[in-house]
């Protein structure tokens, strides 16, 4: 993770393994049904720490330049997250930088172990994408996890494994020499126990 300028970003890509994923025909993507996508799963992330609620809400300013379909392009909340060696889980609500047909919204369950993680809820299309200066937000109440864009909801998702931990940031790993073209100018969180 890095943060210049009033910017936070992910750092440049290390990642041996390439992610496939069944929108990247041109990697190959695919394979038998509930068979592990290939990569290092590697994705710049940083969870603040101390002790945070449980209800967890959590508002973000995207910038992005140069959006591209070349990479995966992502933006990523992180929420009731714990982070050790070899260890990340917790959920996380994110979305591509591409407001194209390509574009997309996502909650996914992180289980703990590197690669292993649970797509809770996917939406693809340029409605669910985001470009510059969209502001976009997450939060979780209960077991209800929301994923807004500019005000306006765009994915929902529920889930009960995880009842504590806490707010976060990330970017999607494999994006090339692109991970100084999009993160986060602005973060801000509120959490409760009500």
């Amino acid at each position: 993770m890095i943060t210049k300028d009033g910017e936070a970003y992910g750092s440049v890509t290390r990642m041996a393994v390439s992610e496939k994923r069944p929108e990247q025909a041109t990697l190959g993507a695919g394979g038998a049904e509930g068979s592990l996508p290939e990569g290092d799963y590697d994705d710049p992330t940083a969870v603040l720490t101390g002790d945070w609620g449980r209800n967890q809400h959590v508002k973000a300013r995207v910038f992005s330049r140069k959006p591209t379909n070349e990479y995966f392009q992502e933006v990523e909340i992180r929420l009731r997250s714990t982070i050790k060696p070899h260890w990340c889980s917790g959920y996380e609500v994110f979305w591509r930088c591409l407001k194209t047909d390509e574009g997309y919204a996502e909650i996914v369950r992180w289980n703990g172990k590197v690669g292993d993680f649970t797509s809770l809820k996917k939406l693809i299309g340029a409605e669910f994408g985001v470009q510059d200066g969209d502001e976009v937000e997450a939060s979780i109440v209960g077991n209800h996890i929301r994923g807004v864009v500019n005000g306006r909801e765009v994915i929902s998702a529920t889930d009960d494994v995880y009842p504590s931990g806490a707010p976060g940031i990330g970017f999607n790993f494999f994006v090339g020499n692109t991970n100084v073209d999009h993160g986060f100018t602005y973060f801000e969180v509120e959490t409760d126990d009500d």
